[in-house]
């Protein structure tokens, strides 16, 4: 069995990079970038090792090995600190850490230090105390940002429950994810889970797609047809968009719902249903009911409980989360084998306000896999709207800083084509003219 660690780091990318690193050496791995989340975790969970921080925002790693202790909790502590600080970690040691490692971390020296803590411990673990993973599908992960905590605690304190669910968010930030997962932790798992994009179905055909429809009813009507409340019977119908669906529409799906009845298109026969709804859209309904295009008594048959998906750069501390595991799934798909993103790519997904969510994520990663040319994607190539967006949806101000970033990056991309500017500038994401005005900006023109 996988042997289980904790990093407590407020350093979010060196964090990340350590958590991907030791996931690839077979460890499972949590993250804390506080004492206090520390303590939780810890309260919930066995783990076999921590990687500890000396200094957090809080109290530093002194504080929460001394917390441990007056729990009579044994397991193995390792403190990371600067050469500066070694006294302080000495003195963390006297107290009961298992040892010490200097920052930058040199990864075969940590390994080593690990193992040898690991198999060190002589404290068994607490019976029935087992560590559990963070929930994670094959598609989707959950984060570990406040807001993606505070919106999984709803999602699975609904999930048991029979309430229809109005799931409210902006294109592309897993509302379909959130909507199999209140399926997955219900009562009716055991059967289907059916999801229609609303916004895909033309009019003339949504009630046969609702409802189904008996050869010959109208004309293309060559078969029987079993609509989505069949299909979804006994379990959950999901919903995607319903501001799409026109108002006919909405009276005959308002009506199904109330009598848990369907009636297939051209068949005299009702058909009983019992189906969990829930719905998703990117649009605000309310504003529907004003304007007379969404029918308010389907709003609330459908909003017994509303979840709000937040936008990515509302939850900056998975943004590295997830696009490690978009990169995972990228290199399966594409039979890459890259290990992460080196820092400066690290930066610069942190810094970019993503309006596309985690769908642009993914395919900015994806993309970025099939171009990497290393075992690490660099700012190179993740695209030049990712390093430099547009001013008005930059977060971040200019700096020299990220100047210095740029002038590298153009420095990487002309050795590597052999200082050919017209291919450098197609790297880069840029025309000619523009990497020359950079060039003299960065009062490059002199090294020709």
């Amino acid at each position: 069995m996988a042997s289980s660690i904790l990093i407590v780091e407020d350093d979010l990318v060196f964090s990340t990079m350590m958590k991907t690193w030791l996931t690839k050496k077979g460890f499972e791995v949590d993250t804390a970038s506080t004492n206090a989340r520390a303590r939780k975790l810890l309260a919930e969970h066995r783990y076999d090792l921590i990687l500890s921080d000396l200094r957090l925002p809080d109290q530093d790693g002194i504080h929460l090995l001394a917390w441990l202790r007056n729990r009579s909790c044994h397991t193995p502590l390792i403190i990371m600190t600067s050469y500066a600080e070694i006294q302080s970690a000495v003195e963390a040691m006297k107290q009961g850490a298992s040892d010490y490692i200097a920052k930058p971390v040199q990864p075969d020296e940590l390994l080593k230090k690990i193992k040898e803590a690991v198999e060190n411990a002589e404290a068994p673990a607490a019976p029935g105390s087992e560590k559990t993973a963070p929930p994670v599908t094959q598609n989707f992960l959950e984060g570990e940002s406040e807001a993606a905590h505070q919106l999984f605690n709803y999602v699975r304190l609904v999930a048991p429950t029979q309430m229809s669910v109005l799931i409210n968010g902006a294109s592309g930030t897993g509302k379909e994810y959130v909507a199999h997962r209140i399926h997955e932790l219900s009562k009716r798992n055991g059967k289907p889970f059916i999801a229609i994009d609303c916004g895909s179905i033309p009019k003339d055909l949504a009630a046969s797609e609702f409802f189904g429809h008996v050869k010959g009813s109208f004309t293309g009507a060559l078969t029987d047809k079993v609509g989505a409340f069949e299909e979804a019977n006994g379990g959950t119908l999901f919903l995607d968009e319903i501001g799409n669906l026109s108002y006919e529409v909405q009276i005959q799906l308002l009506r199904a719902l109330q009598e848990r009845r369907i009636r297939r298109i051209g068949s005299t026969k009702e058909i009983e249903v019992d189906v969990r709804l829930i719905c998703a859209t990117n649009e605000n309904l309310k504003e529907g009911i004003a304007k007379g295009t969404f029918r308010e008594d389907l709003y609330h048959r459908i909003n017994e409980f509303t979840l709000r998906m937040p936008d990515l750069k509302e939850r900056r501390e998975d943004i590295l989360l997830f696009a490690n595991f978009f990169l995972d799934q990228a290199n399966r798909e594409l039979e890459r084998n890259l290990t992460g993103f080196d820092a400066a790519a690290s930066e610069a997904l942190q810094r970019y306000p993503w309006p596309g969510n985690l769908r642009q994520l993914k395919n900015v990663v994806k993309r970025a896999t099939l171009l990497a040319q290393g075992n690490f994607i660099t700012p190179l190539e993740l695209g030049e709207d990712i390093l430099n967006p547009p001013a008005e949806t930059n977060d971040t101000p200019f700096s020299l800083h990220n100047g210095e970033q740029e002038k590298q990056r153009i420095l990487h991309a002309l050795q590597r084509t052999g200082n050919n500017k017209s291919k450098a500038a197609q790297l880069l994401g840029i025309d000619r003219k523009t990497l020359y005005n950079k060039m003299k900006l960065y009062n490059m023109m002199n090294n020709e």
